[in-house]
Formats: C-alpha cells, structure tokens, sequence
C-alpha cells in the first residue's frame, strides 16, 4: 500500500511514477476521500473537546443550567456518532481505493511493459549439438522421469507424476537449494499450504488477483486459499509486529509446492513442465532497513546467479519494466535459463523489492535504535529456484547424443550419478 502522505504532499510525483505502469492515474478521488476524512476527524474532536468542557463544569452549574448542558451533551453526543459512522465509511472507501494504486517503480525501473525489459548480463554459452538434439518430453518419456499421462489421469492437463530417477532429479535440485541457502545465512522455514485471507492481503495479491489462486473456502466461511508461492506466506510471518532494529535484516527461506490455476490455456511451448497447475520452488525473503533495501537485494540476485553457475546452466539476467512487474514490487529482476527445444528463454526466478508497499498492508515495522520511532520495513523475495522449468533446462542443455543427459556435478552427490540413462 502507497503512503497517504506522499500522495497528499506530492501527488504529482506518484502520479507520474504510477504512469510507468498504468495507462491513466486519477488521484483525486483518494485526495478527496482523504480530505473528507480529516474535515470529519477535526469536526468529531472538536465537539469531543466540547462534551468534556461542558462535562467538566456541569456540577458547578444549578439544576437548571445542568439540565440545560445535559440537552447540549445529548446532542453532541448523538453528532459524534454520526460522524464516527461516517469516517468509518469514508475510511472503508479510501482504503478500497487506497488498495487498488499498484506500487511506485523504482526511479531507475523503465516504463512500459516486456517491450521495455532490458537484458543486464548473460552467462555461459547456448549449447551446440552435433546431433538432432531432443526435446524435455520426448527426454522424459525415453528416460521415464515424468509421467504425463498418469499425471492428467490423476489431476488433469498441468499436472505431471516425477518417476524413480526423475523423482530423485527433482530432489537433488532441493537438496542443493537447501544447502547453500542454509550456508548464505538463511533461516529454514516449511510453512503451511494452506492460507488466510490476510496472507493475500498483505502479499499484495488479493484483493485484486484473488481468482489467480485456488480458493478453498465456500460462501460465508472465513475465505482460505492453497499458496500460489512461498512468499505470500513468509511475508506474513511478521504481520503486526514490530522488530528491533538489530534484528534486521531477517533472511527466510522455505520449500513448498506453489499451487496456481494458471488461466488462460496452455501454448504448444508450454507443454510438458513448463506451466503447470502444481511446480515446486524455493523461496528467499529478507526483512530489511530502508537503507539496506538496495543491498539485499543485490545479494539475493548474486544468490541466484550463484547457483545457476553451479549448475552450468546458460542464462540471462533481466531487468523488468514498470509494467512486467507485479503490482506490489518496486523493482524485478528474472533469470532466464535457455530452453534448447523452445529456442528462447524462460524465467527461472524473480527476485523482487516490494520497499514498504506491503509492510504498510501488513503493518510491519521496525524500531530505529537512535529515535526510538517505528518506521515500516522493507521486504524482499527471490525464488532460487522454480523446477518446473529448470529440470527441463538441464535435460535439454546436457543432453548427450547417445540418449543420456549428464547431471551437473553440483547434483552428483545427492543423485548418487553422473550420468542419467536407461
């Protein structure tokens, strides 16, 4: 959520930041709606001050002049109330609209959508083949790794079964990922699956994006939902708390399953593990100070680069314009690993800076030391790594021309192979 005080201050200037990723911005309703709240709040504590003035010297008066200021505390009273409903409304309004206002860019970030993304560094080489290379399904089926016709036969198209191999593939990949975050100083976490309304909430996903998810609720319960990712439920791990200032930066990072629907349909390069309903995922989150925002950040996308390294895989780092972005984050970045089949790229990972956007919605701060003040965090979130794309990455970026793929050496240990074969 935006501060209420920046846009009564400087509209222009968060009109002018909303533009980069918006077609249109009117703040005036949420000026007005503001405007209207204050008048309310300072005619209510006008009158309150009254009723207590009045109170105060009642007993002094004679029966009279008492019944007199009793009257006059009724009729405040009653005009109290009303008002008190009445910012009530006008608070509810204001924040609905308060909201839907997506974060600001970063200053640095471009305008504009995909057209704009700009691609800061690439590392490794596309691998060149001597040989018809393969495509990951064709590589799944001959190698027996992913069942895609028992996995649409238990939970339908965007759904796979990982078999022996395959299976032990896509945990060696975890393994990994839980060992060197565990080693960058990260804190492990496995959180539930199964969310409140106020996780959404907070990660800036609902309300707006809540028919992106699963909803697991029916009509008048309290609304629950399968987690999209990691993030929407380690960001809430602080909801409502203020931490001390040298307890920041907090580092989490947690496996989960994530769980989408993916609306929309599937592409003819989307088949196979490249979208689907259910992929598992490593999450990074840190918990930051304001002035070490930029920092983590950095760190995390060195974080990510650092085992995509290890992995060999070829890739590329992309900066985000405003409007790829998603609506809570400042500033993204992807990694994208080249999918040989596909002939293009496919994010792997977004590390993102949401700055105070959803500190602000899940009212999480921090006690600066020196002032002894509570100022609201900054949080951020990676994913290192999504599988569902980086295992067929590795099939296809290692495949070998007798049918084999070789496995990464940073997998080898906990594979228990080199190679992977019939």
């Amino acid at each position: 959520m935006l501060d209420i005080n920046l846009i009564r201050t400087d509209a222009e200037k968060v009109r002018r930041a909303l533009l980069k990723r918006l077609d249109s911005v009117d703040l005036e309703p949420v000026l007005a709606l503001d405007r209207k709240r204050r008048e309310i709040i300072v005619e209510a504590d006008g009158l309150k001050m009254r009723k207590n003035a009045a109170s105060a010297g009642v007993k002094k008066l004679d029966a009279a002049a008492q019944q007199a200021v009793f009257a006059e505390m009724k009729e405040l009273s009653a005009r109290v109330k009303a008002l008190d409903t009445e910012a009530a409304a006008v608070e509810a309004e204001l924040a609905g609209l308060m909201t839907e206002l997506p974060n600001m860019p970063a200053d640095d970030v471009a305008a504009g959508g995909k057209e704009n993304n700009s691609v800061l560094r690439e590392w490794g080489k596309k691998p060149e083949f001597g040989f018809e290379a393969k495509g990951h399904l064709e590589i799944c089926k001959d190698l027996v790794l992913v069942d895609y016709e028992r996995g649409a036969k238990l939970g339908g198209n965007g759904f796979w079964v990982y078999r022996d191999l395959g299976a032990r593939l896509e945990w060696a990949l975890m393994n990994l990922f839980v060992e060197t975050h565990l080693a960058n100083g990260y804190s492990f976490t496995l959180p539930p699956h199964i969310l409140n309304y106020e996780c959404g909430y907070t990660a800036g996903q609902f309300p707006k994006f809540k028919d992106d998810v699963f909803l697991l609720s029916g009509p008048g319960e309290k609304p629950q939902f399968l987690l999209p990712t990691a993030e929407t439920a380690l960001i809430s791990l602080h909801r409502d708390e203020v931490l001390k200032e040298d307890e920041l930066p907090r580092k989490y990072f947690a496996y989960t399953p994530c769980y989408r629907k993916e609306a929309g349909g599937y592409g003819a390069n989307e088949r196979g593990m490249i979208r689907g309903h259910q992929f598992n995922k490593v999450e990074l989150i840190q918990f930051a100070k304001p002035e070490g925002s930029q920092a983590a950040f950095d760190e995390m996308v060195g974080h990510v680069e650092a085992v995509m390294q290890r992995l060999g895989l070829h890739y590329r780092l992309v900066k985000l314009a405003a409007k790829d972005c998603s609506a809570s984050m400042a500033r993204t970045y992807d990694i994208e690993v080249w999918i040989p089949s596909m002939k293009g790229y496919k994010e792997v990972s977004s590390v993102s800076n949401a700055h105070d956007y959803q500190a602000r919605r899940g009212n999480m701060r921090f006690k600066r030391a020196d002032t002894g003040k509570n100022e609201f965090l900054h949080t951020l979130n990676g994913s290192c790594l999504a599988t569902s794309r980086l295992f067929p990455a590795i099939l296809e970026q290692f495949q070998q021309e007798d049918g084999s793929v070789t496995v990464p050496e940073a997998l080898r240990k906990y594979l228990g192979a080199d190679k992977i074969s019939l």
